[in-house]
């Protein structure tokens, strides 16, 4: 089931939003030509004097930590931004926040593993903005265990949510951007996807195919203006890490050159980069932020 927000005092399903659509707004990223300094002109868009005004954007499990971070970097920048998450509650206070930053808001209860609600999202988003320019591919689960104790179901969860979901977000904001002859796409994989972590075989997989999926997206969706790029966070203060015990945080800080943990915005700023016109001829990327854990 998909459930919206629009706007203040708009509340409901997509079916909703469609009776009440605001004007389309005119973005975009142009075609930057060889010999350009960068792609920072729109094509025919408007700007109020923010990076990314007149776009918008879609932000799964954008409720809370690394995902809320990006929404809210996204907004400040100008951005009409949807936020998607499991918990309604979550969702709504999600969208409340971001229209305190001055922006347009839309939250809504989707589950990324399921098509029809990854289809409904993006239908969402583009009727209530008229486009969809930026795509952050957030959401994920863990369900760690040693290999020889991890049940199906911890496997197919994370799969499920972590890669599978990936792709369906992907394939559906991919039709759209295809259409608009640009967009931005990048997809949160991790550094357990580079290196590998015990007890982690299925988030690992999951992440290191997060990693083949957007450099293969990347060829394939170039010659429509898309940019499909990912990061990869390292340890970072979310909700994730927070059950860590001390003994063992300290262990992990041993084995990072910079000594301590990551900030949720240290991760959101290069996403905010890659959304942005000064990543015009950046494709296929993985950028690591890590501290120098994995290098």
């Amino acid at each position: 089931m998909v459930r919206g927000r629009a706007g203040a005092g708009a509340h409901g399903t997509p079916q909703a939003h469609r009776r009440r659509r605001p004007r389309p707004r005119r973005g975009g990223y142009r075609v930057a030509r060889e010999g350009d300094d960068g792609a920072r002109g729109r094509s025919g868009g408007v700007t109020d004097g923010k990076a990314l005004a007149g776009r918008s954007a879609i932000v799964t499990g954008g409720t809370r930590g690394i995902g809320l971070a990006i929404a809210r970097l996204l907004a400040e920048d100008g951005a009409s931004v949807v936020v998607s998450g499991r918990d309604a509650a979550r969702v709504d206070a999600a969208a409340k926040e971001i229209e305190t930053l001055g922006g347009a808001a839309l939250g809504i209860v989707a589950d990324q593993s399921k098509r029809e609600d990854c289809e409904r999202l993006v239908e969402a988003a583009k009727e209530s903005f008229g486009r969809l320019d930026v795509l952050i591919n957030n959401a994920g689960i863990t369900r760690d265990q040693l290999l020889v104790r991890m049940k199906d179901d911890d496997w197919d969860q994370v799969m499920d949510t972590n890669l599978r979901g990936v792709f369906l977000m992907t394939r559906a904001g991919a039709k759209v951007m295809m259409r608009q002859k640009s967009g931005r796409i990048v997809n949160m994989t991790s550094t357990a996807g580079a290196m590998g972590n015990a007890g982690q075989a299925n988030y690992s997989a999951a992440k290191a195919g997060v990693i083949g999926l957007t450099k293969s997206t990347a060829r394939e969706l170039a010659h429509w203006n898309i940019q499909v790029n990912a990061v990869a966070p390292g340890l970072i203060e979310t909700d994730m890490t927070a059950g860590i015990s001390e003994e063992a945080r300290e262990g992990l800080l041993r084995q990072v050159p910079l000594k301590r943990m990551g900030g949720v915005r240290e991760v959101a700023e290069v996403v905010r980069f890659l959304a942005g016109d000064g990543a015009a001829y950046v494709t296929g990327q993985i950028i690591h932020v890590n501290g120098g854990l994995y290098m």
